[in-house]
């Protein structure tokens, strides 16, 4: 009869080594599971199991950025499910517990229930112990096979030494022999340079004769150039411009400029504020009852709008030319300057349509019943709210393929504005050459970076690819709530009236 060791020593029946080859084995396993199934990060923007590249947005890098600001966390539920304590057990008294008899514990059958009828018999430990022997062996066999190889491997590397040391003995002598060679290569360069100083020294003098005479043709045709040159600054005594006969009429705005008359859509004289020059703006008479400032419009990318801060704060462009009539009655591209913008929103309560058309003549519009900037001090930052309209709200929601903290980081409702060489916005990055306005391409209200570009690279047919753009950004003239990222609008413009009372 075969018996067992006593129960408190069961688990040190398998050998060490043995266990050790096991432990081994289960963790090349492991290894090859997660080298099949390998997760790859989640990208941070998902909707409906559809990955959205949302390039106008720049993901946090927790590892080395600040987190931004959250939101303060709502208070916790009052009412709900209530659950109890569970009730404590009864203790058994009034029974002595008996002498405990064990069976036997060697055979196949199962243990005691003090022990535990789950934990293996004698019987099953051998089972056991056979199957992994059968799993075992061919692994040591396969080292043992590894081994010999590796005995062979090192002796041929041995006799490579060897050969390589022969060879080097060999390529000591080539070298030294190819010193030689180069000692008498140099005697004859010798010989060479003097045979050439001498030929130089007879045959210079001609040679420079000869160029005398080239140099006197080309400052011949040099003299005609600067004649002709002088011939085309003479013609052209003042710079090109687009002369507009400015209308007699004139007023603060667009809108009061309207009610005193001006109902065409051409080139104006507007003055805010007495104590600042009046200056050109195009007005929109026909648009939604007319009365519309015309801030910005982008139409045909004739105008670069990658510039400076003093550039953002003066304006830039063209603002109306001749369509064919005595008047400028076509706007042209431009920004009118944030501060001439600033001027006019301090008026009063002011409204801001803004107008998008794709390369497929589709348009839609974004109408937000309040709007103003601060001053330069305050960096302009921009107020608006009360949307309404076809485009998506993205000045005041952010990118809609976003969700939560990314989302968020595209609203440019309170931001200040932003150009390359003055950095504003609301991507902290550890590298200060890496922010909004230098990557998407123009000036604007950016956050981490945007839901809309307005001013961002002009891209002529709408679809562009981060090869084509500077920075590998979503940096076109973008509204993402409408034609999502990679795609820049055919027209787009941003129109202030005063807020009527009703």
């Amino acid at each position: 009869m075969r018996t067992s060791p006593p129960s408190d020593s069961r688990r040190k029946w398998i050998p060490d080594d043995l266990v050790s080859i096991y432990k081994k084995l289960l963790l090349q396993l492991f290894a090859a599971f997660r080298l099949q199934f390998k997760v790859t990060d989640a990208p941070l923007v998902e909707n409906k199991n559809k990955v959205v590249d949302a390039r106008g947005h720049r993901p946090l890098d927790k590892k080395r950025e600040p987190a931004p600001t959250l939101r303060p966390a709502p208070l916790p539920p009052v009412g709900g499910i209530r659950y109890q304590a569970r009730p404590t057990k009864k203790t058994v008294s009034g029974q002595k517990p008996g002498p405990i008899v064990y069976p036997d514990s060697g055979g196949c059958k199962h243990l005691a229930e003090e022990l535990g009828v789950l934990c293996p018999t004698g019987c099953e430990l051998r089972t056991e112990l056979l199957k992994q022997e059968n799993t075992v062996k061919p692994t040591i066999k396969d080292l043992t096979d590894k081994v010999q190889n590796l005995q062979q491997s090192s002796s041929t590397i041995n006799n490579y030494a060897h050969l390589l040391d022969e060879r080097l003995a060999k390529r000591q002598k080539q070298y030294t022999d190819n010193q030689n060679l180069i000692s008498q290569y140099n005697r004859e360069l010798e010989e060479h340079y003097t045979f050439i100083k001498e030929k130089l020294d007879n045959s210079i003098p001609s040679n420079l004769r000869l160029l005398r005479s080239v140099v006197d043709t080309l400052n011949k045709k040099l003299q005609k150039l600067e004649n002709a040159i002088t011939a085309q600054l003479s013609e052209c005594q003042t710079s090109c411009t687009v002369s507009c006969n400015v209308p007699v009429v004139s007023g603060k705005e667009c809108e009061d400029i309207y009610r005193k008359g001006g109902e065409t859509s051409e080139l104006y004289l507007v003055q805010p504020d007495p104590f600042f020059k009046p200056f050109k703006v195009y007005c929109d008479m026909t648009t939604e009852d007319g009365g519309w400032l015309l801030i910005q419009n982008r139409q045909d990318g004739s105008v670069g709008f990658g510039r400076k801060w003093d550039a953002y704060k003066k304006g830039f462009g063209n603002i109306a030319s001749s369509g064919g009539k005595n008047y400028c009655d076509t706007p042209g591209e431009y920004w009118l300057g944030n501060d001439k913008i600033n001027l006019i929103s301090k008026l009063g309560p002011t409204e801001l349509l803004i107008e998008l058309e794709d390369w497929d003549g589709a348009k839609v519009k974004a109408h937000y019943g309040g709007f103003s900037i601060q001053n330069e001090n305050n960096k302009y930052q921009l107020s608006i709210s009360n949307y309404r309209g076809t485009a998506g709200n993205a000045l005041l929601e952010g990118a809609s393929q976003l969700f939560g903290e990314n989302r968020t980081m595209t609203i440019h409702n309170g931001m200040f504005f932003s150009t390359f060489d003055r950095d504003n916005d609301g991507w902290i990055h550890p590298d200060p050459k890496r922010q909004c306005s230098k990557e998407d391409g123009g000036g604007w209200w950016y956050n981490r970076c945007h839901a809309a570009n307005p001013n961002g690279r002009y891209y002529w047919g709408g679809h562009y690819t981060p090869e084509m753009s500077k920075h590998g950004t979503d940096d076109g003239a973008v509204w993402m709530n409408w034609r999502g990222s990679w795609y820049s609008l055919r027209e787009i413009s941003l129109k202030l009236r005063p807020v009527s009372q009703s």
